[in-house]
């Protein structure tokens, strides 16, 4: 539906989940694709499945030298830069006394100091393409806090507001930068997080029930509007803040 030829995107955590669905949907309007993640097997099934439209570049989004490589290397490999996709991310489970620091200090460095290093890295490039669009994708607990959340909910609380001062600052560069909020996705992340639980599938029957559509969302219904944020049909859209919950924060 949305025509992303000749478009370069980078997708961090491209391994798996949502970045995985972001990756292949993109390459699949036509734009190319530079798939980032810190587990190159990963990366490789994702490549694959993309086909011949994919470079793979491991990297830590929480180190500028590895930001910086894979950057360069895109541009090199493919000319341009006009689309970033900031998907990679940790969830740790606790409250405010039972988070670790260690836990705290991963949470922020990823989910936030990534998503800031990877943002800022990217505007030359996009600069020089006259405009783009930086997807970041942070979490319907981003708006609304839950328990257990005591890390995780905050780092998204930042990214969401991070999205909005980055629109306003570069909006007259025609630099876009917007933010997608899931609710409940299928992923293999979210598996993890319930097989801790002492009752994985009371887990499941509680989480479903606040979900009025009555289903989990699927990487796929997220990669669907990092489609279209990326092309020029949202032209318009910027400093937005996408709900993408099945209706979770309308009950």
């Amino acid at each position: 539906m949305f025509d992303l030829t000749n478009k370069t995107a980078i997708v961090t955590g491209a391994g798996s989940g949502i970045g995985r669905a972001c990756a292949t949907a993109l390459a699949h309007a036509g734009a190319n694709l530079a798939l980032v993640g810190r587990r190159k097997p990963q990366l490789e099934d994702t490549a694959h499945i993309i086909a011949n439209k994919a470079l793979v570049l491991p990297a830590d989004v929480t180190r500028q030298a590895d930001i910086d490589k894979a950057i360069a290397q895109t541009r090199s490999h493919f000319g341009n830069l006009n689309v970033l996709v900031n998907n990679a991310g940790v969830l740790h489970v606790g409250n405010a006394e039972t988070i670790t620091e260690e836990q705290w200090d991963q949470t922020f460095n990823v989910n936030v100091r990534g998503v800031w290093l990877f943002s800022r890295s990217v505007l030359p490039g996009m600069r020089q393409a006259h405009g783009g669009s930086i997807i970041n994708v942070a979490s319907v607990l981003g708006i609304n806090a839950a328990r257990n959340r005591a890390a995780y909910a905050p780092s998204k609380g930042a990214v969401v507001l991070l999205t909005k001062s980055m629109a306003l600052d570069y909006a007259p560069e025609n630099i876009r930068v917007n933010a997608i909020c899931p609710g409940f996705v299928e992923t293999d992340l979210t598996a993890e997080v319930i097989s801790r639980a002492p009752d994985p599938q009371a887990v499941r029957r509680e989480r479903l029930a606040v979900h009025p559509l009555g289903r989990f969302g699927q990487p796929e219904d997220i990669a669907a509007l990092a489609v279209y944020l990326a092309s020029d049909d949202a032209s318009w859209v910027t400093g937005a803040t996408f709900p993408l919950d099945g209706g979770y924060l309308a009950a």
